[in-house]
């Protein structure tokens, strides 16, 4: 059995920090990076003191990478992780796994075909705090959960939209969702593995205040397989950047993520109640690349598989087709 795992990555916004988490982790090995900027993937080759290459199947080519995390525009992830998946690679992708979801559908049944690892990089996902907040959901102790509600106000210039690289991906349907698949997707993930499965959509979307292909606005209201109900409010047309909310209440209490990321626990009766008080597991990875190598060495459990991660882009593509049909959408 292999004593390392060897990693490509693509994409050197996000998938800069990748490289670098991948270079600290124990059991991997950062093998070479790409991306179509030669002067960017250059020198941060020679930082992480790796090979380097602006050519995506040159890398999958390599005999000596095991794995690839692609941190590309969130329209082409599935496509970049189905090539790795053709030639045996095991893959992983930044959030959202895909803006389609009938591609994360396929490249989840090419994944399990070809026995190999497929993973979505939600960070959140390894905070010991948001495992608490799981955890006192799944104890009671803010008792039976009535609603679930996610607002996220942010503010994005029409410069940020027209910049990147290719200069005005983001704008575009085909490389890019709006304020919810982008912006949102994070805390759409955190709000359905809190609270539990999805089972009907109502949405409406719009866009307000930039020259984009997308939306900059969307709201949702969820119901939830427990019974439970869900709001879903994303902008990013709020001037000033108010940040992200995420509430979750129940019978007994309320568990609030306020936009500075702390988190106060309220229940009735216990006036000093805190989120510390919750005992969780804490053998879980830090990171993506600690999740790889223990998925690809040990056979341990992803922590966000592709079936995990499609469940935010059923919401997020949900809510779009919602507000475009006009029907509530079953999950």
């Amino acid at each position: 059995m292999a004593k390392e795992v060897r990693f490509g990555i693509l994409g050197l916004g996000r998938g800069r920090k990748a490289a670098q988490t991948a270079i600290q982790t124990a059991g991997a090995n950062l093998v070479c990076v790409c991306d179509l900027q030669e002067e960017k993937v250059k020198v941060t080759a020679q930082e992480l003191d790796c090979d380097w290459t602006t050519s995506y199947d040159q890398m999958l080519a390599r005999d000596d990478v095991d794995a690839i995390g692609v941190y590309t525009s969130s329209g082409t992830h599935a496509d970049f992780a189905n090539q790795a998946i053709a030639v045996g690679k095991h893959v992983f992708v930044t959030k959202p796994m895909d803006i389609d979801l009938d591609k994360c559908d396929r490249l989840i049944e090419a994944a399990k075909r070809a026995n190999l690892v497929l993973a979505v990089d939600f960070i959140r996902r390894y905070r010991k705090t948001d495992h608490q907040v799981r955890q006192a959901v799944a104890d009671g102790l803010i008792g039976n959960i009535i609603l679930g509600d996610l607002r996220m106000k942010w503010y994005r210039s029409q410069s940020y939209y027209d910049g990147g690289w290719p200069p005005g991906w983001r704008s575009r349907s085909s490389t890019e969702g709006g304020s919810a698949a982008n912006q949102g997707v994070h805390s759409i993930d955190q709000l359905q593995w809190f609270m539990g499965d999805v089972k009907t959509v109502q949405g409406r979307c719009g866009t307000f205040n930039h020259e984009i292909e997308t939306e900059d606005c969307s709201v949702g209201i969820l119901t939830f397989a427990s019974g439970a109900f869900g709001m879903i409010q994303t902008t990013t047309c709020s001037y000033p950047s108010l940040g992200t909310t995420l509430q979750i209440n129940g019978s007994k209490g309320t568990i609030t993520m306020d936009k500075s990321g702390a988190i106060e626990l309220m229940i009735e009766g216990q006036e000093e109640a805190t989120i510390d008080q919750v005992e969780i597991e804490t053998d879980f990875p830090e990171n993506i690349i600690e999740d790889m190598v223990g998925a690809i060495i040990d056979g341990q459990p992803i922590m966000v598989s592709g079936e995990e991660g499609r469940k935010s882009v059923a919401i997020f593509t949900a809510i779009y087709e919602s507000s475009r049909t006009g029907s509530i959408v079953q999950l």
